[in-house]
């Protein structure tokens, strides 16, 4: 499970500016599906819509018009079914990595001893088994990150949704978390939505990439790379990487289109 649809999909909102009223379209009949084990990217400049749609995905926010379906039911709010892993891992600063893991699972209704034996199965998932006692405060970025991610998959949700979660990385780090997640994901069978400004991560992780302009969906492109199996260094090289690295980046510079494609 965990298919994906958003079919004219619409967000408008009011802005006071100067005791002026203006109506902002943050996004404007999006649709796109993803598939079950599927990750989709989506990449486009900032105020494009992209987190906005992940937001609805989500249930923090509403659309003005369209639907969107998990597994063919409408979403009302926010559900188990997702999980959401911020650009920040908004760790609760007074809880040890395995206690931010369980205070998910406790929200969820979970007791009991497998409290404890779930979130430590979800540390380890993310290699984290070692720092199950530290704080916030003694993890470094990367080490936060993953245990937002862990704390995300605990849940056992049929869809995660990523908001740029590299995005505050150093190179580095950010490139092993995306050979991680890439691993995670094989391991677990989740669909994705991930966000990104980043190209290369875009290419590197989507089976899919929706490329976003001013709302619209400018292009959705079918990336094969993943399937290829290959490890991120190889892909890298391969031409592949860089025709479609090439092909996102000239969708992302043309015109925008107001024929949205589907």
């Amino acid at each position: 499970m965990g298919q994906v649809s958003l079919k004219d999909v619409s967000k408008s909102f009011a802005l006071r500016i100067e005791n002026k009223t203006q109506i902002v379209h943050a996004l404007k009949s999006v649709s796109f599906d993803v598939a079950e084990s599927e990750i989709v990217v989506l990449i486009g400049p900032s105020g494009c819509g992209k987190t906005t749609a992940l937001r609805i995905l989500m249930g923090l926010e509403t659309a003005s018009r369209g639907k969107v379906t998990i597994d063919g039911r409408e979403i009302k709010g926010c559900g188990y079914d997702r999980g959401l892993v911020f650009q920040h891992a908004e760790l609760l600063p007074w809880l040890s990595a395995v206690k931010n893991v369980m205070f998910g699972l406790e929200m969820k209704g979970m007791r009991g001893p497998e409290l404890k034996e779930t979130a430590m199965r979800y540390l380890d998932l993310v290699g984290l088994k070692d720092a199950a006692d530290r704080r916030p405060y003694q993890l470094s970025g990367g080490m936060k990150q993953r245990v937002g991610i862990a704390r995300a998959l605990a849940i056992d949700p049929e869809v995660l949704l990523m908001d740029e979660p590299f995005g505050a990385l150093d190179a580095q780090t950010r490139e092993n978390l995306q050979a991680e997640l890439l691993d995670i994901q094989k391991r677990t069978g989740k669909s994705i939505v991930f966000v990104t400004h980043d190209l290369d991560e875009a290419v590197l992780l989507a089976d899919r990439i929706v490329v976003m302009r001013s709302g619209y969906v400018q292009e959705i492109i079918d990336v094969p790379l993943r399937k290829l199996g290959l490890d991120m260094a190889t892909a890298r090289a391969t031409p592949t990487f860089g025709q479609i690295r090439l092909k996102v980046w000239e969708a992302l510079h043309n015109q925008p289109t107001s024929s949205h494609a589907h």
